[in-house]
């Protein structure tokens, strides 16, 4: 079997084939929880079986039996879009992948082939995640998985193509990248009454529109500005009729933070928000705070270990930091995790970004995210 050192070469002799696939794969997507037939197409381009996990899953172990392994993680849902893009190889369902993981699949399988032709130090682990896209995600079901517990894990690595960043260039940071995102519900009740006579009622509508306001004011007021947090209302139910003052009014937010510390605080507040202001107005408010996922925290000394095997990397937090969040957060709180950002940008203004019907990354990205993962699993290696 070749040398390590020969797996830069083997993944670029793999990338045609890597390619064809991402065609077949973005053809025919498959929605979060319906994944089987994405993950066999995969498991079948590898040419290992893998063992099932969360139900839709798959893991497969290259190398070493025993020992410490290194995680490569792609993710194998599609979203609900009717793709506008019109590819040769488009999806024709109300299905899509508009976030890259065909991209990620394809990816993952030209580094694994590359790996299975090498004697590898340790052993590798491609984990083929189900429902990133949609609650509950599947990341914890993942590591609660025995098929997955069963590997010394000792690394994760993952990769994301990103439209932000321009094409060929790779980024990431130490530290928090992507940040905790819980989802808000709110609801103000009042006694309702007639739209004439405002002074005989309360009024949730005018309640959940002052809450709407002062929620918006908290980061600016309860974070350091030199981190970063965002709370965003994006939904907001009142009402039957013009001239009735409704009994109750909701709403559904998302907030977002880059430390456990920030969460915690604007969480507390933004309740404390709901209940007063509801309260000045005559009415009760009640916020319940959905749990999603943590900050994707990139270990310093894997991050670094990377960057030594992608000359240019950058490592400062102007490289790529965002307030979206992925589920690869969780693997970050349990093993030495790194996500690297890959670019699909071309310098086009308003060009489709993540989730956008047109957003098709070209081809040549497969190769940059394989030698992305490449780099990871090769830090990984020095590290242990």
């Amino acid at each position: 079997m070749a040398a390590v050192g020969h797996l830069p070469e083997l993944v670029t002799a793999e990338l045609p084939a890597a390619v064809a696939l991402r065609h077949r794969l973005h053809a025919d997507p498959r929605l979060s929880g319906d994944e089987d037939d994405t993950a066999d197409a995969v498991c079948a381009a590898i040419g290992l079986p893998g063992t099932r996990v969360a139900d839709t899953g798959r893991v497969l172990r290259i190398g070493p039996a025993t020992g410490p392994a290194v995680v490569l993680r792609a993710e194998l849902d599609g979203l609900p879009l009717r793709e506008q893009s019109g590819m040769p190889w488009a999806s024709t369902t109300d299905v899509m992948h508009a976030c890259g993981h065909d991209v990620h699949c394809a990816a993952v399988v030209a580094v694994a082939r590359a790996a299975m032709q090498v004697e590898l130090p340790h052993a590798v682990v491609v984990l083929l995640q189900p429902r990133e896209e949609k609650a509950p995600v599947g990341a914890p079901d993942v590591l609660a998985d025995p098929g997955f517990t069963a590997h010394d894990v000792r690394a994760v690595i993952g990769a994301h193509v990103q439209p932000v960043l321009p094409r060929g260039a790779v980024g990431t940071s130490v530290g928090a990248v992507n940040a905790s995102a819980d989802e808000l519900e709110i609801v103000v009740t009042g006694p309702g009454g007639h739209g004439a006579y405002p002074h005989r009622t309360a009024d949730p509508v005018l309640a959940m529109a002052q809450i709407v306001v002062a929620l918006h004011h908290l980061v600016g007021r309860r974070v350091d500005p030199l981190e970063a947090a965002v709370l965003t209302v994006g939904e907001v139910h009142a009402g039957t009729a013009p001239n009735i003052i409704p009994m109750r009014a909701t709403a559904r937010g998302t907030l977002r933070a880059m430390t456990a510390a920030d969460r915690d605080t604007l969480r507390r507040a933004a309740r404390d928000v709901v209940a007063h202001t509801a309260a000045a107005y005559g009415c009760s408010g009640e916020l319940t705070v959905v749990d999603g996922e943590p900050a994707l925290v990139n270990d310093p000394e894997l991050t670094r270990a990377a960057a030594a095997h992608l000359p240019g990397l950058a490592l400062t937090p102007a490289a790529f930091r965002s307030c979206g969040a992925d589920d690869f957060a969780h693997y970050s709180t349990a093993a030495p995790s790194v996500m690297l950002f890959v670019g699909t940008g071309d310098g086009t203004p308003g060009a489709p970004g993540l989730h956008h019907p047109m957003f098709v990354p070209p081809d040549e990205v497969v190769g940059d995210s394989a030698r992305a993962y490449l780099a990871g699993m090769l830090g990984a290696f020095d590290v242990l």
